[in-house]
Order: C-alpha cells, then structure tokens, then sequence
C-alpha cells in the first residue's frame, strides 16, 4: 500500500511537470516579470503597509490578480532564482544558498531558462538589475538566452564596504578579504563599479530606465523584460526624490521609489499600445530580512523570515495583469509557487517544456479565475545544502525535525542598516493548519495523526528524487550544477 503511495505521488508530479497542451490563441503576449529582494508579504498598501503608499501596485493588483498563498521556491537569494528562471526546485540543479564572488559556479548553461525558452519563438529578452546564477562571462545572462543585460551579479551587500558606507578597516573580515568592488555589468563586461552608497541610491531609477527604453525599443515586437531589482535588499539605496518621503524611514522610501519604478512600466506599456497584450508578473524572491530591524521589511504577520521554512520566509505577494484576459480584482488562495511561472509561460506563449524534469505546475486556469481549482497538491521546503525542512499538500504543512541558525524568534533586532543577531533553535516535527493558523502556533499533529502518516510518505517521495542531506540521502534525479571552466 506505500509503495503504491509513492509511485502514485511521483507519477503526479511527473505528470504535473511534462504535461504540455495546445496554447490558448493569444498572440505571442510581452511578458514583464519583476522580482524583488528581500521584501515581505507585508510590504505592500494592500497587504497591510503602514506609513507609506504603494498606489502602482496596490491598482495593480486591482486590475488583475492577487495570489495569497504564493511561495518562493527557497528562501534565499540564488536558489530562489534559479527556481524563478527554470521551474525547478533549485537543488534538482545544483543551486544552493547564495553565490558570492568567491565561488565558481552558476547555473549550468545546458538548463534552460525562461528567455532562452520564448526565445524560440521570437522574443527579444532584457534583464535588468539582479542577476545572482554565477558571476563568470560563462553563467552571465547573454549565455542563458538574454540579449540584453544591465545589472550587479550577485546581492549589494557582497562588497568590501560596511552597512553605514564605510570601509571594512578589519583586516581579517571575510567580506575585506573576499570581496571586491560591487561591479556594474553591461552585457558581459563590467561598465564601472560602485564603491559607496551614493553608487547603491542610483539603482532602481537606472534599472527602470533601461527597463522603459527596452519596452520602446521591441513596442514592434514580443519581448520578454525581466526586471529584478536590487532592493529591497540591505544595504538600501534610495534616489533622491524619494529620501525622506515616508514616514517609516528609508525602507518606506525605497518601497515607495519601486512603486514609482512599477508606474513608470505601467505607463510606458500603455502610451506604446502595449498594455493589452503584456503579461505583467510582481513577486519576490524570499520574505524580509527580519533582523536588520527598521531596514527590512514585514512578513505581514508570518512567522520568521527569510533564511528559514516557516511562512515569513518563503510566503510573498504575487501580483498578475494581463487586460482582457486575467478579470480585474480576482484574489486565488491556492497554493502556488515561483516553480509555477515557467511551465505557465510555456502554455501561455505556445512553447513545449524542455526535455528534462522541471517542478512547476501550470497555473493559467487560475489567472483565468478558476480559482477553486487546485493544480499544485504538494510543495516541498528545502534550504540549506539540500535539506528537506518541510512538506506540505493544500493548507496542511509538517514540519520536519532541523536544526536552524537564522531564526529572528527572541533576539533584538539590528538598526538603522546593520544586522543583530539570529537566534539558533531546534524545530520538532509539527503539523499546522494553515487555514486557521497561518502563523504556524499551533502543532496539531496529535489530532491529525493520518495527515502525518500521508505527509511523511510525501517526504520519502521527495528524497527519492531530490535527496535530502539530513539524512545523507542523494537523490535519483538531480543534475550537476554549472562549474567554471579553467
């Protein structure tokens, strides 16, 4: 009987994931896909903002769809990416934590992304700001399917400079010894570097700008614009017109300078005819980094942040607008996930999925407002190397024993730009209802003793394929991660 379990599971997913079917007719949509750093569930009007307004995205997600139960793949900078570009759990490719200067690896080219995909059917791509798969000419974005790239390779924060803007003097402190300049890169060559926080202030407004001359530049075209902005990653960085705007200090500037960045994409579509026909995608790539305290952003309520499996790490608003196509003011609590935007595109732009296992479920019935229906069942939380943490099927999650170094649980929170501490704690297993406790509180397990029993075979499932370190186990079908080649 579980072993029938087992292969009944794998051959959902596997069917979830390879399914392809005949596009609806709509002609070859822009996609625009904007991704965040570091910024909470909480962090928009919408979803309980205080002291600053976010009017672009608030109308937004008034004109399209709201997903409220929509989950980053891991919680943490290039993980989370690659899952975003590829559709698949970011250990099934090799990609853990996030890649700093040192390292010489990336996503590995014979992956295929998102633009290398739409691609294939005519699509000029760009990306602008963030890239984070590997910071080597061989991992760059021109040799994964973009025409274009303007941006930082890896997070603001990887540079031999302190939070308050001055240099590291500590001889002996890895970021001094590791890191370099922070380099500004034009498609494959590095056009300067930024060496202090004025360099940091100018970002969302130069990623914005290029952004709108690359709509105006392909207005004849399909085109897909992915724009992931280096906020609102520390350290922050805000223009002038909006320092000191908000009344909840710099981080409520820098929410505010990216709806302005969302309006100025709104705009441009719109006065180019565009609007129409333009898939526009907001999200982000884990929840907030709670403990740099009043520079960081709001779970909405979700238990810890990023770096961790609990929903303040991995739950993160998820805005669509597609005119004419997705109704205006649909709200989806499904479950869902950034694994999901790949496989998505694919039914949307008429393209077939790639010869390999990907880990998205399409989800275009649900922009369409099916929203009772329920294309993804399971959703597994890894972090770290490869260590399953969590599973869960619909609005039931099981905790799995770990033991975890980043919980912001008990500890006094950093200030004005600099971190405090974590707090170092062991998670026992433990079975929430999200339904009625999205908080993760209350551990119902001993009530729901079947649910355990389903969910744990859930997790015999998922290290079958992907592995789990916690138990030294490898899985059967992973693929190697990019190495740099000497």
């Amino acid at each position: 009987m579980r072993l029938n379990l087992i292969l009944l599971l794998a051959f959902t997913f596997l069917l979830g994931a390879t399914s392809w079917k005949k596009p609806d007719a709509v002609s070859s949509p822009n996609i625009v896909l904007i991704f965040m750093d570091d910024m909470g569930y909480g962090d928009l009007t919408s979803t309980g903002a205080l002291d600053y307004q976010t009017p672009n995205l608030d109308k937004l997600g008034m004109e399209g769809i709201r997903f409220t139960n929509f989950l980053a793949a891991q919680a943490v900078c290039s993980a989370s990416r690659a899952a975003l570009l590829t559709g698949c759990y970011p250990n099934r490719i090799g990609i853990a934590g996030a890649l700093d200067p040192s390292q010489k690896i990336g996503l590995h080219t014979d992956e295929v992304t998102i633009a290398e995909m739409l691609k294939q059917k005519g699509y000029a791509t760009g990306i602008f700001g963030k890239w984070h798969l590997g910071h080597h000419k061989q991992f760059l974005p021109l040799q994964q399917g973009f025409d274009e790239y303007l941006g930082i390779p890896y997070s603001n924060d990887m540079w031999p400079v302190d939070y308050d803007g001055k240099p590291i003097a500590n001889e002996n402190d890895y970021r001094k010894q590791t890191y370099p300049a922070l380099p500004l890169i034009e498609n494959n060559d590095t056009k300067e570097t930024i060496n202090d926080l004025a360099g940091q202030d100018k970002l969302t407004t130069l990623y914005t700008e290029r952004a709108v001359g690359f709509i105006k530049k392909n207005r004849n075209k399909p085109f897909f614009l992915y724009l992931p902005h280096s906020m609102t990653h520390v350290p922050l960085g805000v223009s002038a017109r909006f320092k000191g705007k908000s009344k909840q200090g710099m981080y409520g500037d820098v929410m505010m300078e990216i709806d302005w960045s969302v309006g100025q994409i709104m705009k441009t579509l719109k006065e180019n005819g565009l609007d129409k026909n333009t898939l526009v995608i907001f999200t982000s790539d884990n929840g907030p980094w709670i403990n740099f305290g009043n520079h960081a952003g709001s779970t909405g309520g979700f238990r810890e942040g990023k770096g961790t499996v609990f929903e303040g790490g991995q739950r993160v608003p998820c805005l669509m607008r597609w005119k004419g196509t997705i109704s205006k003011g649909l709200i989806c609590n499904q479950l869902t996930s950034t694994l999901d935007i790949f496989p998505t595109l694919a039914r949307i732009c008429g393209t077939k999925l790639p010869n390999r296992k990907i880990d998205g479920v399409e989800i275009l019935s649900l922009m369409k407002g099916n929203v009772t229906e329920s294309p993804r069942k399971y959703f597994y939380y890894y972090y770290a190397y490869n260590e399953l943490r969590a599973v869960r099927r619909d609005n039931w999650k099981l905790m799995l024993p770990h033991q975890f170094e980043r919980s912001y649980e008990g500890v006094l929170p950093g200030n004005n730009g600099f971190a405090g501490k974590y707090g170092n704690i062991t998670v026992q297993m433990a079975l929430y209802d999200l339904r009625r406790d999205a908080g993760e509180e209350y551990d119902v397990k001993l009530q729901h003793p079947e649910i355990v029993a389903e969910l744990l075979k859930v997790a015999d499932v998922a290290r079958e394929d992907l592995g789990d370190a916690l138990q030294k186990k490898e899985g059967k079908n992973v693929r190697p991660v990019g190495v740099l080649k000497e």
